[in-house]
């Protein structure tokens, strides 16, 4: 991981257009391509990010550009889209890199686990004619809580939290993003399901085509929370 801290201005054009004027903000490149944005707040979310796959490419900058000051140019290009993101440095206060190894991967607690265990075990729950391939399907980023086939045959690749935020959105993306590029799986849905799911992860999750799912845990569990049956 590349952590650089600069005084840059930034501008993204694509599906939308954004810019973010000239500021000292805290910049990410990580090994899997992805480049974040950040402020000093806003706790996890970056103001700005380009996801996976996409190319970056360090530019002098053009004469405009540096008669303003600008030192380098960060052209950042999604492979699939035409969006870009333009990040021109003026200063850079520190530029460090950190090889951080192979990561191990999200340890659920007892909750996510045994919602994972359950929901395979009742896998129907998705939807009619939906069935389990295996839990825990290891890619090269980590493991698929889940990997089934809807009642079509279709690979379908199931990311489970006990409270569904944006970043559980993105970790699927990256995993869908990288299953689709294998033949023997493709085309590859998501399910993103969860106890919870906050109104802008359902948003995102829906906008890049993945279906949204609310778990029951105590219906999983056949647990009947009626008060009163007559039956």
């Amino acid at each position: 991981m590349r952590v650089v801290i600069a005084r840059c201005s930034v501008d993204y054009d694509g599906r939308l257009s954004a810019h973010l004027p000239l500021a000292t903000r805290l910049l990410m490149i990580k090994a899997d391509g992805s480049v974040l944005v950040h402020s000093d707040g806003g706790s996890y979310k970056p103001l700005n990010w380009m996801s996976p796959p996409c190319s970056i490419a360090e530019l002098a900058p053009d004469e405009d550009e540096a008669a303003e000051g600008v030192t380098a140019v960060w052209l950042v290009r999604h492979t699939k889209t035409d969006d870009r993101l333009r990040v021109r440095i003026h200063e850079v206060l520190s530029d460090t890199a950190h090889d951080l190894g192979v990561d191990p991967g999200l340890v659920k607690d007892g909750v996510e686990a045994h919602l994972q265990q359950l929901l395979a075990e009742h896998i129907h729950t998705l939807g009619a004619g939906y069935s389990l391939v295996r839990r825990e399907f290891m890619t090269p980023i980590g493991p698929v809580d889940i990997l089934c086939r809807d009642g079509a045959g279709v690979t379908v690749a199931v990311e489970i939290k006990r409270r569904g935020e944006i970043e559980g959105v993105e970790q699927l993306t990256r995993y869908l993003d990288l299953m689709n590029r294998d033949p023997q799986l493709a085309p590859v849905t998501g399910v993103f399901a969860a106890q919870q799911i906050k109104p802008q992860a359902r948003t995102l999750a829906e906008d890049r085509g993945i279906r949204c799912v609310v778990l029951d845990y105590d219906e999983l569990k056949g647990i009947d929370t009626s008060e009163h049956r007559l039956f």
